[in-house]
């Protein structure tokens, strides 16, 4: 009885031993602070609340260099090369400890299959397809970075998304994601927070250098039209990274398109021309430099504004890393874009600079990995 009772707990040990190695779960996170200066931070409130001055000021932040975020990664081997997978994801302020407003996990909700040779479906909430311009912003999409000129529209979140990566073939893969509006009209009528979006993404990847080329486009959610560049529109992306021994060269182009004005500003633009170039040195294993330009124009005289950034990274850990930016966004006589991606607006609240004027500032902050 004892020998039956003793191989049936090996049996049960050995079983259990076999689906933790095929089952895994990872939690990972990101913390990221710092202080900031800036100035031509709007103040006053003359008519219809519009800013009447500039001033600079000094603040804590989180996330400039990078969103704080934590999450959790899992996969179970379902045998035959097949895998379920499922990822969760949400952003918080280090500051102050407040998660998201849009919810718990606002970044990434997803479950799918995946398999090495036939490539990863996922159902969900994801990083928009926009995101993809990541590996080529030499800030990494960091606060003063290639979301600024646009007004957020490259770091957005979409929700009821299917989406499908292939599998890397001779350097080439793609990625696809398509969002539906949940409303009874397929692009949206207004009875769903969100349009219907949708995109699509390839890239080729060699030692030397990595292309990619994104179309996406973005439906208001009221009328399923696209009525404004900065939240309904059609983005069409080429991007390049160049890899040259230490340095790291970068640039991209965008052309932002809609179908008309939006009816409710009835002046706001229908079209910009977003494009950036920049270049990474890594001075030491530990110590890299950042140079970039960012430069938008905007047409029905919204103008054009262009960012000027220098910055940096020194690694203290394999985990742990010091950051620091500089930068200023010059603005034509119509135009005011702001260095955060602000939405679109002249008052105090929207926290951009006086129409016509410039805003410059400086980030230094520290960020940890686990």
């Amino acid at each position: 009885m004892r020998k039956r009772k003793t191989a049936l707990m090996a049996a049960l040990l050995a079983t259990a031993a076999g689906a933790q190695a095929q089952s895994s779960v990872t939690l990972y996170g990101r913390v990221d602070a710092g202080v900031e200066y800036m100035s031509g931070a709007p103040t006053g409130a003359g008519p219809n609340s519009r800013a009447t001055g500039s001033s600079s000021r000094f603040r804590a932040e989180s996330g400039d260099w990078g969103t704080s975020l934590w999450g959790m990664k899992g996969t179970e081997d379902l045998g035959g090369d097949y895998a379920a997978v499922f990822h969760l994801e949400g952003a918080f302020n280090t500051m102050n400890g407040q998660g998201s407003s849009d919810g718990l996990f606002d970044r990434y909700a997803t479950v799918g299959i995946a398999s090495s040779q036939f490539g990863t479906l996922l159902l969900g909430r994801e990083l928009f397809i926009s995101n993809g311009v990541w590996d080529f912003d030499p800030f990494g999409q960091s606060n003063w970075s290639s979301a600024s000129l646009v007004r957020g529209r490259n770091w957005l979140h979409s929700s009821n998304n299917i989406s499908y990566q292939s599998p890397t073939i001779d350097g080439f893969d793609a990625f696809g994601q398509y969002a539906l509006s949940n409303s009874t009209s397929w692009n949206g009528n207004g009875t769903t927070p969100q349009g219907r979006w949708a995109g699509l993404q390839l890239t080729y990847t060699s030692p030397l250098f990595q292309v990619r080329g994104i179309y996406d486009e973005i439906r208001n959610s009221q009328n399923g039209q696209l009525t404004d560049p900065f939240t309904a529109s059609r983005e069409y992306t080429a991007a390049v990274n160049v890899f040259l021994g230490k340095f790291k060269i970068q640039g991209a182009y965008q052309a932002i398109r809609t179908s008309g004005g939006d009816a409710t500003v009835g002046v706001a633009p229908t079209t910009l021309d977003h494009e950036w170039g920049g270049v990474t040195w890594q001075a030491t294993p530990a110590a890299s430099l950042i140079a970039a330009v960012y430069h938008v124009n905007a047409n029905k005289n919204a103008g054009n504004a262009t960012i000027y950034t220098i910055g940096g990274t020194y690694n203290l850990s394999k985990r742990t890393l010091l950051d620091m930016q500089i930068a200023t966004v010059q603005n034509s006589k119509s135009a005011n874009f702001g260095l955060n991606a602000n939405a679109a607006g002249d008052t105090v609240s929207t926290d951009n600079p006086i129409v016509g004027h410039s805003q410059s500032g400086v980030y230094a902050g520290i960020q940890h990995l686990f």
